[in-house]
C-alpha cells in the first residue's frame, strides 16, 4: 500500500494471537534481549580487559559475540515495538535494510566459524608454525573478509529488489527474511533461485565443508598424538562444533521453509521463526563461557 508520500508499507502477517498475548510476548522477548546483551557484552569485556585472552582464538570468539549482538539488535527492537503496536508494519526500505543486515551477519557467522576452525587447525596440526602463520595481520584480514564478503554478495539482491514491483504487501513472517521474495511480481523465479543457490553455496556450504575438513584433520592428528594433544583438541574444538551445529540447524529452517514457503501451520511457523533469533545469540556466550577454560576462570572470579 502506498500513501500520499509515495512510501511503500509492508504488513507483518506472521504474528499469532497478538492482541491476546502481546504483553507476554513483549516481556519474554525483552528479557531474552537483555540477557543477550548482558551475556555477550560480559565476555567481550573480559576478552578486552585480560591480556592473557589477547590470542587469535579469543579474538575470533569476541568477533562472534559481537556478531551476535549486531544480529539481535537488527531484529529485537523492531520486534518489541511491533508487539505493542496496533499495526505491525514497516516500510519497504526498512525491510530491505533489515533483510540485508540479517543475511549479511548470518553469512559472517559461518565465515567466522571457518576462521576459528583454521586457527585451531594451525594450532594443533602445525604448532611450531602457529606464531608465524596466525599473526595480527592474518587475524585482521580474516575478520575483515568475514564481515565484508557476505555483504558484498548481497548487493545484487538489493539492486534486483529495486528493479522489481511488489504485487503483495503482507509478509508471511514477523521480520524481513527470505519471505520478502514472495511479494515481488516475478513472471519467472529462475534467476532469483539461481542467485539464492549461489549465495547459500558461498556463505554456507563452502565454509561448512571447510570446517568439516579442518576438524577431520585435527581428529586424525589428535588420535595419533599423545593424550595431552587429544585433551587440548577436545577442549578448544568442541565449543566451536556445538555452535556450528546449532547455527546450521537454525539456518536450515530459514533456507528451506522461508524460501520454499512450505505449508506450515501459522503457529508452527511463528515458533520456528522465533527460535532462529532466540536461541543462538544466547547459546554463544553460554557455550564459550562454560567450555573455554580461560574464560570460565575469569567468570568464576567475578561471580564467585
Amino acid at each position: 500500500m502506498i500513501d500520499e508520500f509515495n512510501v511503500t508499507w509492508i504488513t507483518f502477517g506472521g504474528h499469532v494471537e497478538l492482541q491476546k498475548y502481546r504483553f507476554l510476548y513483549f516481556v519474554i522477548m525483552f528479557t531474552v534481549y537483555i540477557l543477550i546483551i548482558f551475556s555477550n557484552s560480559a565476555i567481550l569485556c573480559l576478552i578486552w580487559i585480560h591480556k592473557n585472552l589477547h590470542e587469535p582464538m579469543y579474538v575470533f570468539i569476541a568477533a562472534l559475540l559481537c556478531n551476535s549482538l549486531l544480529f539481535s539488535t537488527n531484529i529485537y527492537p523492531k520486534l518489541l515495538i511491533d508487539f505493542l503496536s496496533d499495526k505491525q508494519i514497516t516500510t519497504y526500505t526498512s525491510c530491505s535494510c533489515q533483510g540485508f543486515i540479517y543475511y549479511s551477519l548470518s553469512g559472517s557467522e559461518f565465515l567466522l566459524l571457518s576462521a576459528m576452525a583454521y586457527d585451531r587447525y594451525v594450532s594443533i596440526c602445525k604448532p611450531l608454525q602457529y606464531q608465524t602463520i596466525m599473526r595480527n595481520t592474518t587475524v585482521t584480514i580474516l575478520l575483515v573478509l568475514a564481515w565484508l564478503l557476505p555483504a558484498c554478495q548481497l548487493v545484487p539482491s538489493i539492486l534486483m529488489g529495486n528493479s522489481l514491483k511488489l504485487c503483495k504487501f503482507t509478509l508471511n513472517g514477523i521480520f524481513c527474511n527470505n519471505a520478502v521474495s514472495k511479494l515481488y511480481c516475478m513472471s519467472s523465479t529462475g534467476p532469483y533461485i539461481v542467485y539464492g543457490v549461489i549465495i547459500v553455496t558461498n556463505t554456507v556450504f563452502v565454509p561448512f565443508i571447510f570446517i568439516l575438513f579442518t576438524y577431520s584433520k585435527i581428529l586424525v592428528i589428535s588420535y595419533r598424538s599423545c593424550p595431552d594433544v587429544r585433551k587440548k583438541a577436545v577442549q578448544t574444538c568442541s565449543p566451536h562444533l556445538l555452535v556450528l551445529i546449532s547455527f546450521s540447524c537454525l539456518c536450515s529452517y530459514d533456507i528451506i521453509i522461508a524460501r520454499l514457503e512450505i505449508d506450515l501451520p501459522k503457529i508452527a511457523r511463528f515458533i520456528m521463526t522465533l527460535q532462529v533469533v532466540l536461541y543462538h545469540p544466547l547459546l554463544n556466550p553460554i557455550i564459550y563461557g562454560l567450555k573455554m577454560k580461560k574464560i570460565s576462570k575469569h567468570l568464576k572470579r567475578i561471580f564467585f
